[in-house]
């Protein structure tokens, strides 16, 4: 059997503005669902014939309610299931929105504004620590400044 690399999933970095600082969306994982009880970001699969700022828009608002104001593309991570033997690459965007009301999906039982820092300690995954210390660089400012033609994807 030969290891296939996939551009499988989407990560979504759920962003609001609270004054000057950035508050980031964290979610618990409902019992009964794969890890249970894990705090993560938005994420999902990309399902056949979608793009990636496609899969990142449904899952946005299947996981959250939200339709974002603008949507950035951040960073590609890839990751190894056992599973399938498949080598996956995660798409990485970061949504910002201007409301704090969201309503969760039925994998999460729990979700929590907090920020850059409090996310990090909290989330289960790696990658999503790395990525999340990428968001806090790109929107700094406020917005990707220079690169903000490149990066917006919405």
């Amino acid at each position: 059997m030969t290891t296939k690399i996939v551009a499988g999933v989407v990560d979504v970095v759920v962003l609001r503005r609270v004054g000057r600082a950035w508050r980031v969306l964290t979610l618990q994982r409902a019992a009964g669902v794969r890890s249970t009880g894990a705090w993560e970001i938005v994420h999902g699969s990309i399902e056949p014939r979608e793009t990636p700022v496609q899969a990142a828009l449904r899952e946005l608002r299947e996981e959250t309610g939200f339709a974002p104001e603008r949507l950035y593309s951040i960073t590609t991570n890839p990751f190894y299931l056992s599973r399938s033997d498949t080598i996956q690459v995660a798409v990485a965007f970061a949504a910002v929105v201007t409301s704090a009301k969201f309503t969760l999906g039925v994998e999460h039982s729990r979700a929590k504004w907090e920020t850059f820092a409090a996310a990090r300690k909290r989330l289960a995954w790696p990658r999503t620590h790395d990525l999340l210390r990428q968001v806090a660089w790109i929107l700094r400012g406020g917005d990707a400044g220079a690169v903000e033609d490149v990066l917006r994807s919405g």
